[in-house]
């Protein structure tokens, strides 16, 4: 189990018989998490989901999801109504693989991974969902500047001029110095 599922888990055990508050058990929890009605409609989140989404969301107006603006991986809009937690809802499954873009007022975007967990109750009937966001910006740029290395160093080995393999090497050595800072601070 990784940790995003261990967080989701204390977030799924919180809706059903906490003994504290639903709010206090989320904001303890250092990833966005929030909690929708069966409509899809916010019910709940985590001062994280502010951070996350660089928004506070609305409660009883706000639908599917906490950001401002959604996009695909290859920016295309992603309209909340077919956002992974709607999927969920709507087809009352958990989505997983998936990934996202969430564009924040301010224009700033990030990428994250969700986690959309219907909420059924003992006679199955769906009574709400729950959503845990993972920011994964960093490890994808991390992985962006290792494979602008890897491709540095290819074309290092496919060139036989020295000044240009050296400053190759150079600029490989450079992206993999980067990456590890963005590895580091994640």
């Amino acid at each position: 189990m990784n940790l995003a599922e261990e967080y989701l888990g204390i977030a799924l055990n919180a809706t059903r018989d906490s003994h504290e508050s639903l709010n206090e058990v989320l904001d303890r929890l250092p990833v966005a998490v929030y909690v929708t009605d069966p409509q899809g409609t916010i019910t709940h989140y985590n001062s994280a989901c502010i951070d996350l989404a660089g928004r506070v969301p609305v409660i009883t107006s706000d639908k599917w999801c906490v950001t401002w603006k959604l996009f695909t991986l290859d920016g295309a809009p992603l309209p909340h109504d077919e956002c992974p937690m709607a999927i969920a809802i709507r087809e009352r499954r958990e989505v997983r693989g998936t990934e996202a873009i969430a564009e924040r007022p301010d224009g700033t975007r990030i990428t994250f991974v969700p986690y959309p967990t219907p909420l059924l109750d003992d006679d199955g009937d769906l009574v709400g969902a729950v959503n845990l966001m993972v920011d994964v910006t960093q490890l994808r740029q991390a992985r962006h500047l290792r494979d602008q290395a890897a491709r540095c160093r290819r074309l290092a080995r496919s060139i036989s001029d020295a000044r240009t393999i050296r400053a190759l090497t150079g600029m490989a050595e450079e992206y993999e110095g980067q990456a590890a800072q963005l590895a580091m601070s994640n």
